[in-house]
């Protein structure tokens, strides 16, 4: 999403609509470089003044705004050439109305964007005419609280608008002290579905906040914006075309600097440099070609070399089995060993085993280890295998047994405990000594010693078991292969 820069010209058209065509083209032609990084809106400000005056007000020089706004009075066909110079140079068209007759006019006038201005950010009545655009709307948020904004975010999110926040201080201009940029991150954390920005009124010579803006997450910037003549004077906050390029550069060089959202891709340099600081996995004894390679086999030291296994490598989540033998002391290459990456099997297996306990409404301790049992390895976990979580292991033990829908688990015996399964959810075909027999919710029964058992699910189910002590080494299997497997049990702690 390429920054949206919105030239705010406010009254600074002057009331002159061939000033406020020269402003619009003036900055055209000052952003024309930095189109690649920037998209760019140009925005005015609509009042209904024979409405939006109080009648008792009207013609009064000494309030301020009302001078100003009447001396820049423009009539419907004027603010239409403003915007079709607008669209000419290929700004997007924005407005900020300040009544319902206003927005009226916006919707004729065919606007894209409205803007709301701070001071209208609770305007109720005026909130109320806005939600019935279909227009995507940008708010500006000085001096509102922090429930005020919540209000509003859940005003337009209720009605399926498209809102945007800009962070702004409305003081004009803003000392450095005063910016609180940082409140653009705040905004992002509270509301993360909705897009934030920065509107800023500092001093226009300043290139800083742009990239700060930048830094902290904003993609909505608004500036203001004039074009000095010998008639008509800048104020203190609003940027000249020549201010405003380098104030873009320094937010192009933000960008440069920021990179994109996701992980970067490091250089092949970089990538070479830390390599050459890792430390190598060496065979602590001499190995046959066939092996898988455990702890035990391997140990880690400095220097390695290209192409070797390195500690970084090493993981619980992948084999590596030898394709030649490896002498004591000799590197352990990836060349000639064949590599198995087992993580996204276990990424599976949790996800897998976390929906069925959710719709089963089982509850578990916090924190409970998860064991996943696959007696043929992980690639056929779906097809063979089963999960459990030891919630009590005293003189008595019980745990909570999952199996996934087509799941079987070998059939095994015990000389040592005794078992009591309860099914909790789903249901299962139970074989004792070879005889099946169908398990359902509610159901209790007592496995004795000795006695082989196996189990199958079609559609999944979640049991508990309640036995004597857990004793390792006291589970057996029909297939002596899977005893053999060394690797058939993965233990996780963080899961839940």
């Amino acid at each position: 999403m390429k920054p949206f820069v919105v030239f705010e010209m406010a009254n600074n058209h002057m009331g002159d609509v061939a000033h406020g065509c020269a402003v619009i083209k003036a900055f055209a032609d000052a952003v024309a470089s930095f189109r690649d990084d920037f998209e760019f809106g140009f925005k005015l400000q609509y009042r209904d003044l024979d409405s939006f005056i109080h009648p008792d007000a009207k013609g009064r020089e000494d309030i301020k705004y009302v001078k100003r706004f009447e001396e820049t009075r423009l009539d419907d066909s004027q603010f239409r050439s403003l915007l079709a110079t607008m669209r000419e140079h290929q700004f997007t068209t924005v407005c900020t109305p300040f009544d319902e007759a206003s927005v009226t006019r916006i919707e004729a006038h065919g606007i894209e964007v409205i803007k709301i201005a701070s001071c209208a950010f609770t305007d109720w009545p005026l909130l109320e005419r806005i939600a019935r655009t279909s227009l995507p709307l940008i708010a500006s948020t000085a001096a509102a609280k922090i429930e005020d904004i919540d209000a509003v975010v859940s005003f337009f999110a209720h009605r399926d608008k498209q809102l945007a926040l800009l962070h702004c201080v409305g003081e004009y201009p803003t000392a450095d002290e005063q910016l609180a940029i940082h409140q653009v991150e705040l905004l992002r954390a509270r509301y993360p579905s909705t897009r934030i920005g920065f509107s800023s009124h500092e001093n226009p010579n300043h290139t800083e906040t742009i990239m700060l803006a930048l830094a902290k997450g904003a993609t909505i910037l608004e500036k203001h914006v004039g074009l000095a003549t010998e008639r008509y004077a800048l104020n203190a906050y609003s940027a000249s075309p020549e201010q405003i390029v380098p104030w873009l550069a320094a937010g192009q060089r933000a960008m440069r600097m920021l990179g994109k959202a996701q992980r970067y891709e490091p250089s092949s340099n970089e990538r070479d440099g830390l390599r050459a600081l890792k430390r190598g996995a060496f065979a602590r004894r001499d190995l046959p070609a066939g092996h898988v390679l455990t702890n035990e086999d391997v140990y880690f030291a400095f220097p390695s070399q290209d192409g070797q296994i390195t500690a970084n490598d090493w993981s619980k989540y992948v084999r590596y089995a030898l394709t030649e033998p490896l002498k004591a002391n000799a590197p352990a290459m990836l060349k000639t060993s064949s590599t198995n990456h087992l993580r996204q099997h276990v990424i599976d297996a949790v996800a897998a085993v976390r929906a069925i306990l959710k719709a089963s409404n089982v509850i578990l301790p916090g924190q409970s280890e998860l064991e996943i049992s696959h007696h043929y390895g992980l690639e056929k976990f779906d097809r063979f295998g089963l999960t459990m979580v030891t919630v009590v292991n005293r003189e008595y033990c019980k745990k909570v047994l999952v199996m996934l829908p087509g799941q079987t688990h070998p059939e095994q015996f015990h000389n040592i405990k005794e078992e009591t399964f309860v099914v909790l959810y789903g249901a299962m075909t139970l074989t004792l000594d070879g005889v099946e027999q169908r398990v359902e919710p509610g159901a209790v029964v007592t496995v004795e010693r000795g006695v082989r058992h196996a189990f199958h699910t079609d559609q999944g189910v979640v049991f508990e078991e309640i036995s004597s002590t857990h004793i390792k080494n006291d589970s057996f299997y029909t297939d002596e292969q899977i005893g053999k497997n060394l690797h058939r049990k993965t233990h996780l702690t963080y899961w839940m």
